[in-house]
């Protein structure tokens, strides 16, 4: 039942973006068909001139073959299909990149003011806050959620991702913790983080502290693995965009390598 569920899925998936695609190219100086790859970088280089978009092959003899494609601003998807060629794959990571870059581009994806209103709203909400000042106070988790979201107004979802997974990498790894015990306050940390990219020395600290938590509680880079790929797995199928599962299996990946260069998690 749970094969069939998901193969029901992955056709009303496929349908959705068909349907993205085709539109797509009709409406694209009336074109009758789309390069995907192609239409994929005009699309962007129509946003941001010179966009880069980098696809990502995952290592493989045998089919079904996996290639991820990571957008300007960090969002990140990958092929949601089994694909028989390394050629497929490239192509249905940039299917759904594309139809997601598209979808991106309706208003209520754009951050504004009101979005931020909105989002707060929903926020102390689901936080049961019962202070109306926390949403105005940068203190606050939900006041520093707030200023997050001001900072970026004008920008939409896609656009806004990468940011979104740096705070979501510092939470996972416990920094947010860490600084708040040495006193930093949400404000200070997200004026230092809001400028920071994701880059190589923020992945080898975060991959440090989990070696220091392998010593301490042996196997829980390995489960933390396992949860990453699963997650990464989920995501890819179902057409969810996967930055933040990619980052922390790639996290992992460097601690495990430190700790035992000789052995791959795969």
């Amino acid at each position: 039942m749970a094969s069939t569920n998901t193969a029901s899925s992955n056709n009303i998936l496929k349908e959705a973006v068909d349907s993205v695609i085709n539109s797509f190219a009709h409406n694209a100086q009336g074109y009758g068909r789309v390069n995907v790859v192609e239409a994929l970088q005009e699309f962007w280089n129509t946003k941001i001139p010179g966009s880069e978009i980098r696809y990502e092959a995952v290592p493989a003899n045998t089919p079904p073959y996996i290639c991820f494609v990571t957008l300007p601003g960090g969002a990140c998807f990958a092929s949601f299909q089994s694909c028989p060629t390394r050629a497929e794959s490239r192509r249905s990571a940039a299917k759904i990149a594309l139809m997601n870059s598209v979808y991106n581009e309706h208003p209520s994806r754009k951050i504004t003011q009101e979005f931020v209103q909105r989002s707060a709203k929903e926020a102390a909400s689901a936080f049961r806050s019962t202070d109306p000042n926390d949403a105005d106070n940068a203190s606050t988790g939900l006041g520093a959620f707030r200023l997050l979201l001001e900072g970026n107004i004008e920008r939409t979802m896609l656009e806004f991702q990468e940011l979104m997974t740096v705070f979501q990498l510092l939470h996972w790894n416990g920094s947010l913790r860490a600084m708040r015990n040495r006193d930093c306050s949400r404000k200070e940390v997200l004026e230092h983080y809001s400028h920071r990219q994701l880059d190589d020395d923020m992945r080898s600290q975060m991959a440090l502290d989990w070696i220091s938590r392998e010593h301490e509680s042996p196997g829980i880079i390995h489960r933390e693995f396992d949860r990453a790929d699963r997650e990464i797995e989920e995501s890819r199928r179902a057409g969810w965009e996967l930055r933040f599962a990619k980052e922390k299996r790639e996290i992992i990946l460097l601690a495990k390598s430190q700790i035992q260069p000789q052995n791959t998690l795969c």
